[in-house]
């Protein structure tokens, strides 16, 4: 079974992480299938990228986001597109309203101090 999840990177006590699909079997920062976007909680508001016409993808296949990885997709939007996206509403239209939430969410950021 395929999931969604988040694999850590980054230095010690300053990560960041990549949202990647990969195997339910497969270690935390192991093998996986495809980098479906990147996630940095350090910034202020946290910065998220993703690639959702892939996440889509994955997720029409049956892949499913684990509780974590679930979380950054619902900050973003990504799963209420999806909602829409299995009910026929067209991939391009939901993909260009993602680019522009993503646009707005692309305020200046700065990197907290722990």
């Amino acid at each position: 079974m395929v999931r969604i999840r988040l694999r850590r990177i980054g230095l010690k006590g300053q990560p960041t992480y990549r949202i990647v699909a990969a195997d339910k079997e497969a270690p935390r920062d192991g093998r996986f299938l495809e980098i479906l976007g990147v996630y940095n909680p350090r910034t202020d508001p946290a910065t998220i990228k993703l690639h959702e016409d892939r996440i889509y993808h994955w997720m029409k296949n049956g892949a499913q986001p684990s509780e974590s990885a679930a979380q950054v997709l619902k900050s973003a939007g990504t799963l209420e597109r999806f909602e829409r996206f299995k009910k026929g509403e067209a991939l391009e239209t939901l993909v260009q309203e993602a680019a522009e939430a993503e646009a707005k969410r692309a305020a200046p950021v700065k990197t907290r101090k722990d």
